[in-house]
């Protein structure tokens, strides 16, 4: 008896150290698991913060300095080092760019043909684009698209009859597809002051939609920016309509960015303290 009671104790205490290794085991997974994701979590703002202060910093630079050459929001890319990222910035002017509540037809078809659509096609999506913002029920005389329209095709909403509050609005537009969208967003803005995009910073297809050779634009500004002493005052585009897009990428050691890309208007607009207004602003990160 004495013996059986002896195996029976072992056996006990044998399931007592199986069970406690396991809870152990399970406790140390835990907490690695939980200190990855911290690590995680840690990069993950350490970078998001990068990328902001590359913002700053390119705000900081457009400003005239005496002691160093402004930059240029043409759409050329600088590189800066921020603690031990590698920080890529790149400054647009939005003047740049082609503004759906000021462009007319006629642009808007120029400029979705440069973006490949067929002429009749690109006619009838510019008339659509306009009736979407103007107050009027009267369809575009080249085509376009009204309520009836859009009662038509089985939607549920009709044009807005006013100016595009923001630039996914345009997907609600008859016609819009979410591949032609997605090509013409680096491209289009509300913010621009001028009716027409100005050609010194507009880009390939924006440039083509006002008439110009776009390759041929293209190659002299990279050949004046390839041209200009650095520690000079720039011969290219003076920056200072004070409406940009600025794209900072921060690259840490191992590869991994952290990208923001945001539209931001400088000056502080009588707010103490206030150095920049944000209009729009996506932020994430992303494997190189």
């Amino acid at each position: 008896m004495r013996l059986r009671a002896r195996g029976a104790a072992l056996v006990l205490v044998l399931w007592l150290i199986a069970l406690m290794t396991a809870l152990v085991g399970a406790f140390a997974l835990s907490a690695r698991t939980e200190h990855l994701q911290q690590r995680v979590l840690d990069t993950d703002a350490r970078g998001q913060e990068q990328a902001r202060a590359g913002l700053e910093y390119a705000l900081s630079r457009l400003r005239p300095d005496p002691q160093r050459p402004a930059w240029q929001a043409d759409g050329r890319r600088y590189r800066w080092q921020f603690e031990e990222a590698q920080v890529e910035i790149r400054i647009l002017d939005e003047e740049g760019k082609i503004n759906l509540n000021r462009a007319d037809p006629v642009l808007l078809e120029a400029f979705l043909r440069a973006m490949g659509e067929p002429q009749e096609t690109a006619r009838q999506l510019a008339g659509a684009i306009i009736d979407w913002r103007d107050t009027d029920d009267l369809v575009q005389a080249g085509g376009g698209a009204e309520a009836p329209d859009y009662a038509a095709a089985g939607l549920p909403y009709g044009p807005s009859n006013q100016n595009f509050e923001t630039l996914g609005e345009l997907q609600r537009v008859l016609g819009m597809r979410a591949a032609l969208f997605q090509k013409m967003l680096p491209y289009i803005t509300l913010y621009s002051r001028g009716v027409r995009p100005d050609p010194r910073v507009a880009e390939g297809p924006v440039l083509t939609a006002l008439g110009l050779d776009a390759e041929q634009v293209l190659a002299q500004r990279a050949q004046l920016q390839a041209d200009e002493d650095p520690t000079a005052a720039p011969k290219t585009y003076a920056s200072g309509s004070g409406t940009y897009s600025i794209e900072s990428r921060a690259i840490d050691g191992s590869g991994r960015a952290s990208v923001l890309r945001a539209v931001v208007r400088s000056g502080s607009g009588g707010q103490l303290g206030r150095t920049y207004q944000v209009l729009r602003w996506e932020q994430g990160m992303a494997a190189r």
